[in-house]
């Protein structure tokens, strides 16, 4: 069966009803304590390149779990009023979890434009593996 929707066309959609910011708009925010950085990214993807130096890391697949406070999986770090700002490699993913979480009713969240690509590309400050 052919698709009628495709990956790019939700991306597409995702980031027309959510808030975006800049990485370094990001960056300032959270030296400022006004946001928490979340990586969205496989573990995997965390080892080869390491992560935001600060940020929180919640794999995409336990995402609305965590984040949910009548799951058992609930995390503490999503229940906060202080912006979460998602980002993933490049940020189409994230596009489409900031979609999801307020589907689910977050008013706080964002996503970081360009990823942890862009990120990296603007030098800013990276944990690497050990």
């Amino acid at each position: 069966m052919p698709l009628t929707h495709h990956v790019s066309d939700l991306v597409l959609s995702a980031r027309s009803q959510i808030e975006q910011t800049s990485v370094q708009k990001a960056f300032r925010m959270q030296e400022q304590g006004e946001a928490r950085l979340i990586d969205i990214r496989d573990v995997g993807e965390l080892k080869q390149n390491g992560t935001v130096t600060g940020s929180y890391h919640a794999p995409r697949s336990m995402l609305e779990f965590w984040v949910d406070p009548h799951s058992p999986y609930h995390k503490i770090v999503f229940s906060t009023d202080r912006k979460l700002i998602l980002f993933c490699a490049s940020g189409m993913l994230s596009a489409l979890a900031n979609k999801t979480l307020m589907d689910m009713g977050m008013k706080n969240v964002m996503d970081m434009e360009g990823g942890f690509t862009e990120w990296r590309m603007q030098q800013l400050p990276i944990d690497r593996p050990t």
